[in-house]
């Protein structure tokens, strides 16, 4: 994986926790050895997070999407459930490895699923709770990519799954 090398402001997602933005770089010693870190400020829980320079790539760390990509997390959201296991066991942990990823794209349908499985059939509370910290997750990174307010941001998603929905069920409702 090729070395990143971020800047004081850029943008950036750290994949448990959400988008952020780069505060500063500096060199801390720990443990005897000096290492350049990055501190990230995670905007929706207001939660800073210090990455080891050389090991942003491999804690997932990657910058905020651009316009293409939003266009792509659109789509996914609009698109229909995809398999996910029956027993919810196995569901909250094959919609937590894929939020595990840092991807996006995974991101963006593990929230669609769990929006159609909450409007279908309803959650269990821990399913409740991974929908509502995945919505947060993507909501952080939409509000950089698409430039609006935290509370925007989240209620422009809620309006897109909303959406989506609707279009999904009247989609079923003409096919039958």
């Amino acid at each position: 994986m090729p070395q990143i090398e971020y800047k004081v402001g850029d943008h950036v997602v750290y994949p448990h926790h959400g988008a952020g933005k780069v505060m500063k770089r500096e060199v801390r010693e720990r443990f005897g050895a000096k290492r350049e870190y990055l501190t990230i400020k995670i905007l929706h829980n207001d939660m800073t997070v210090m990455v080891p320079s050389e090991n942003a790539g491999k804690a997932g760390l990657r910058r905020v999407i651009g316009e293409e990509a939003v266009v792509r997390v659109l789509s996914v959201l609009r698109d229909d459930v995809s398999q996910m296991p029956k027993n919810w066991n196995r569901r909250f942990k094959h919609n937590r490895d894929k939020i595990k990823t840092g991807d996006v794209f995974e991101l963006a349908e593990v929230v669609r699923n769990l929006a159609i499985r909450e409007a279908d059939k309803g959650l269990s509370t821990g399913e409740k709770q991974m929908y509502t910290r995945a919505k947060k997750i993507l909501a952080s990174e939409l509000m950089y990519a698409l430039e609006m307010e935290e509370e925007g941001a989240e209620e422009h998603l809620d309006s897109l799954i909303e959406e989506a929905h609707s279009q999904r069920n009247g989609a079923a409702m003409a096919a039958k």
